[in-house]
Parts: C-alpha cells; sequence; structure tokens
C-alpha cells in the first residue's frame, strides 16, 4: 500500500461510509472521522501549531487522544506522547531537550510550554502529506536509564505496520482495540495497522477489558491478560491476539485455538517502531522470523537490526543523533542466535552476571518465574556477594494479596540451584516509572546485603 494522502483522506476518497472508528460505543465513518480531524487541526493550527513543531501529548487513550492524535499529525507537527504517570523532576529534565512549543495537555498536568486546547471551528486545515517527515517521538529508556527520544516518520510507522500484517491478517471487517498506550511505541503500532489496513479501530476510555473487547477480533495482550479471557464465561469476538512480555507456554496457546483464537508472538524495538520478528506462537522461545523490510544479523553474540521503519534517531536539542554503528546497521545490546531462520533472544548483553562461576542472564530465569499466575512481571537483579561474586534477587510485581513466601518453594525443580533467588522483593510503586522501562540499576538500590527474606 502506497500513499497519496494522509491515511485517513486516502480510505475516506475509496470508502467513505465505511465505519472506521469505534469511539466508546460511538461508530465513526471514513468521512465522519475525516471531518472531526480537519476540524480539530484547524483548531490547532489557529493556536499556532505550524510544520515542524514539536508538541507535548499529555494523555491516556481515550477519544480525545485518537482524534488529537490525527490532528496534530495533519497539521505537520511532531508529537512528543507522555505518560501523565511521570515524574515532574524527570519531565523538567527531559522537556527541554525536545525542541517543543506547545503541550496539548487532557490528563495530568503540565505547565513549561504554551498549552493546546481541543477545539473544533467550522474550519479545516490539512498541511501537504509528507510521509518523510518528522512525526512522532517515543521515550524509550537507554542503558543509562535517562530517557531518549527516538524519531520516527510516517513513512517509518506504515513500513513497521506493513511487516505485520503480512503474518498477522487484519482486514475489513476486522476491529483492533487499542489497548496499549499511545506513549508506547505498541500502542502506536496499533494506530498504523489500522491506517495501513483500512479496517477498524476501538478506543474506549478505562473499563475491564472483557468489557473493552466487546466487538473486537483483534488485540494486543500479556498472556496473563489472555489466560484470564480464555478461563472467564463471558463470550469474547477475538480472532487473533498479538502477545508481548512473558514466555507463551504451549497450554495457552493451545486453549486459544481451541476457542478460535490465533495467537502471534514476536520482537520488538522502539527504535523500529515496534515489531522486528514474530511468527504465530507455538510454544517455542524463539521470535520467529525478520518480517519483510527488516534485516536481522547476530555479530558476535549481539543481534544487529536494519529496517524500513528505523527511526531518523535519537532527538536531542534540535538535532538527530544516529543510531547505526559504523557498518551502517543498529546493534541492539541484545543477546540473540539463530536457529535456522528463527530468532532466539538470551537477554541483554549488559545484564549478564556470574555467582560462582555460573553465568546468569537475568531474562532467562525472568522467563521461567513470570510463569507463575499471580506474577504480573519480574525482574532478576544481582547482589553483591563475598563468597559468590554475586547471588540472584527476584524483584516482582503480583496480584494483590499475593504471598511472596510462597515463591522459592515454587521455583524448586523450575531453576538450578545457582539460579534461585536467594531473596525476594516486592516491586515499589515509585520505581514503576510512569511507562518507561524500569532501570535496573534503580532495582539494585533496593537490594541490601540485609534484604527481606521469606
Amino acid at each position: 500500500m502506497s500513499f497519496t494522502d494522509w491515511p485517513w483522506r486516502h480510505w475516506r476518497a475509496l470508502f467513505a461510509d465505511n465505519q472506521a472508528l469505534r469511539l466508546n460505543d460511538d461508530a465513526l465513518t471514513w468521512q465522519q472521522l475525516c471531518v472531526r480531524v480537519d476540524r480539530l487541526a484547524a483548531g490547532f493550527h489557529q493556536q499556532g501549531v505550524a510544520e515542524g513543531d514539536g508538541v507535548l501529548l499529555l494523555a491516556y487513550n481515550h477519544p480525545q487522544t485518537l482524534l488529537a492524535w490525527l490532528a496534530l499529525l495533519q497539521c505537520g507537527a511532531r508529537i512528543l506522547p507522555v505518560n501523565p504517570q511521570l515524574p515532574r523532576p524527570l519531565l523538567d529534565v527531559l522537556i527541554p531537550q525536545m525542541t517543543l512549543r506547545f503541550a496539548l495537555v487532557l490528563d495530568g498536568s503540565y505547565d513549561g510550554l504554551h498549552g493546546l486546547s481541543m477545539c473544533e471551528p467550522a474550519d479545516a486545515y490539512c498541511a501537504a502529506w509528507q510521509p518523510s517527515r518528522l512525526a512522532t517521538m517515543t521515550l524509550t529508556s537507554g542503558s543509562t536509564g535517562l530517557p531518549k527520544a527516538a524519531v520516527h516518520t510516517c513513512a517509518a510507522h506504515l513500513a513497521s505496520a506493513r511487516g505485520v500484517l503480512s503474518l498477522m491478517p487484519y482486514g475489513d471487517n476486522d476491529d483492533w482495540l487499542l489497548s496499549l498506550p499511545l506513549f508506547h511505541v505498541s500502542g502506536q503500532g496499533i494506530l498504523w495497522r489500522w491506517l495501513h489496513a483500512g479496517a477498524r479501530l476501538t478506543v474506549r476510555e478505562k473499563q475491564p477489558l472483557e468489557q473493552a473487547l466487546r466487538g473486537c477480533t483483534h488485540a494486543s495482550l500479556v498472556p496473563t491478560q489472555l489466560w484470564r479471557l480464555l478461563n472467564s464465561e463471558s463470550h469474547i469476538a477475538l480472532k487473533a491476539v498479538l502477545l508481548g512480555g512473558a514466555a507463551i507456554p504451549v497450554t495457552l496457546t493451545q486453549k486459544a485455538r481451541e476457542q478460535g483464537v490465533r495467537t502471534y508472538c514476536g520482537y520488538g524495538l522502539t527504535e523500529f517502531a515496534s515489531t522486528v520478528c514474530a511468527k504465530e506462537a507455538d510454544g517455542d522461545p524463539d521470535v520467529g522470523r525478520a518480517l519483510p523490510g527488516r534485516e536481522v544479523q547476530v555479530v558476535n553474540g549481539e543481534v544487529w537490526i536494519k529496517a524500513q521503519s528505523m527511526a531518523s534517531g535519537y532527538w536531542r536539542d534540535g538535532a538527530l543523533i544516529p543510531l547505526t554503528n559504523a557498518q551502517g546497521w543498529f546493534a541492539t545490546r541484545d543477546r540473540g542466535e539463530w536457529h535456522g531462520d528463527r530468532l532466539t533472544i538470551l537477554g541483554r548483553m549488559d545484564n549478564l552476571f556470574f555467582s560462582g562461576g555460573e553465568g546468569i542472564q537475568p531474562e532467562s530465569l525472568e522467563r521461567v518465574i513470570a510463569a507463575h499466575p499471580q506474577i504480573n512481571q519480574v525482574f532478576i537483579v544481582p547482589l553483591d556477594d563475598a563468597e559468590f561474586g554475586q547471588r540472584p534477587v527476584a524483584v516482582v510485581e503480583c496480584e494483590p494479596g499475593t504471598d511472596i513466601t510462597c515463591f522459592p518453594t515454587w521455583i524448586q525443580g523450575r531453576l538450578a540451584r545457582f539460579e534461585q533467588p536467594v531473596h525476594w522483593l516486592v516491586l515499589p510503586a515509585e520505581l514503576k516509572n510512569g511507562g518507561i522501562k524500569i532501570s535496573r540499576q534503580a532495582l539494585k538500590r533496593i537490594t541490601p546485603p540485609a534484604a527481606r527474606e521469606p
């Protein structure tokens, strides 16, 4: 698919009266959507938003967020979506580096930039479609922990969508729930798949997942969410689910298949506008094959990537910092290996540590521990030890009321003795970091030698 106009205007020209979007339970056709976007864009333009302007968008997912996103794009703006939960001290360090002129605050508060409001005059405004124009800035944490902003063009986002849809069918009668926030690249991936396919998208206010999924055929979920859905009594219309997060057990994929749901999983990065490798889930630990438009190689154990969906660079102080190395590839710092033409990710190269001479890759332990039904996420961090050099500590986020003292017994037989955590700690709420990847350096600071033992 090659677009000569903004995707929503392209689909209006072809299928003006087809349903494009559900905002809560209000359906919009492509024609109706374009009218709303034209007016909102005119409102933003009248407030001074011009092509190339940086705009902070502080918002959770809800109908207004989606409409604002499209309208700001149609103004030619460069959007920085931010989780309203990000702490103000972090924003005060970060925002001045992003070269922003405006802020649209739909949730939370921020007074450091000229504020925009949502208004819909009777006018219309539309900047020229330029797929190579810088369009989004998505925060990702680096090894230092300070977020960086990966900048993508519309062309890069569409290339990402094209690759995923080559594997995962998403047609005219399908409806994908915007189940992930737009300040995450995975949420943006859903948005651009919708725009590429010309199918339907559903955006709802925060509500229980079963309710949010009413009428939806597609969703992006983590395995625990899918488990709960499949075990519920409610009817689900799901046909396909893109799974992320923890390891995906064979029992889950089989149960899903029995209920008519195809499951997919893969490997992606913010720098590549979401998914790079993917497959239909089969219980094996690999992440599948490189999708069309992506090239992947493993160099000295490290995964290197090139792709049409690659970010133009990291943004800082009005300039783009290149992503690629001297060979023209993005070196991910992820450890990987090939098994045939399928890639297995072993963990981060800089997370490996040694305990009693045995190498411990935290991500391998995390995959095992995350299979526990009451654990939502887990991090393994090293604790300095005079005898062993370092020992593993587990920091977990659990379902409310979970007794973490049961976990050491549960992992018996699942992990080798040297891999078993010597302490189990609950993830502090203040480290959840508002949607930016949790810093392992910060986690290390909560694991003193006298850490709580179960």
